[in-house]
């Protein structure tokens, strides 16, 4: 049975950390294991990603059924470029309470860890989100209610969190194991050139 990840989209995102997930998962449909189907979803018709990359989203939230989804992909971006306006409307806020309480797997990369604290989903929960140098992000995180851990990933529950674009395709990588499973993850990854 196929599964389908919806890849939620704020205006203002960096185009490298949605591709990741576009990538690896396209992968495993292509040469993989398959049973994979990603969906890239806004709150517009139209973003505007880092540094003016301009993506269509196959559909506007209001156009899916959330329900039709078993698992979550939100990448990071600016908040120069506008991020945060989209990422914290409570619509966007909305989807991620959704996949939670729906127990269904979340994963994030760099600040998009922000948005899941910002919807409460992150309370006691142990969690990690940009760690550049003078970068306050990881301390907004803990006022959010979250453990904040120094590690590259964080794993806890359902929820996947990481502290920079350099763990986007290590994220993808372990989405696609938990999505399907640890032999297709490695010949994925060999397929690709990420493992001898």
């Amino acid at each position: 049975m196929t599964k389908r990840i919806m890849m939620l989209l704020a205006d203002g995102f960096e185009a490298v950390e949605a591709s990741v997930f576009t990538d690896v998962l396209g992968w495993n449909q292509f040469e993989g294991a398959g049973g994979t189907e990603l969906v890239t979803v806004g709150l517009r018709e139209q973003l505007r990603c880092t540094w003016n990359f301009t993506v269509v989203p196959e559909y506007t939230l209001d156009q899916v059924d959330l329900a039709s989804f078993d698992a979550l992909v939100i990448p990071g971006g600016f908040e120069e470029a506008g991020f945060y306006e989209d990422a914290y409307d409570e619509a966007f806020l909305d989807v991620i309470r959704y996949f939670y309480a729906q127990d269904k797997w979340i994963a994030t990369i760099c600040v998009a860890a922000l948005a899941l604290g910002k919807s409460g989903i992150l309370q006691g929960k142990k969690a990690t989100t940009y760690n550049g140098v003078g970068s306050v992000r990881q301390a907004q995180l803990r006022e959010f209610g979250a453990e904040v851990l120094q590690d590259p990933i964080v794993m806890d529950g359902k929820i996947i969190t990481s502290y920079n674009p350099s763990t986007g395709f290590d994220v993808a990588f372990l989405f696609l194991e938990l999505l399907t499973n640890a032999k297709n993850r490695q010949h994925v990854e060999r397929l690709m050139g990420f493992r001898d």
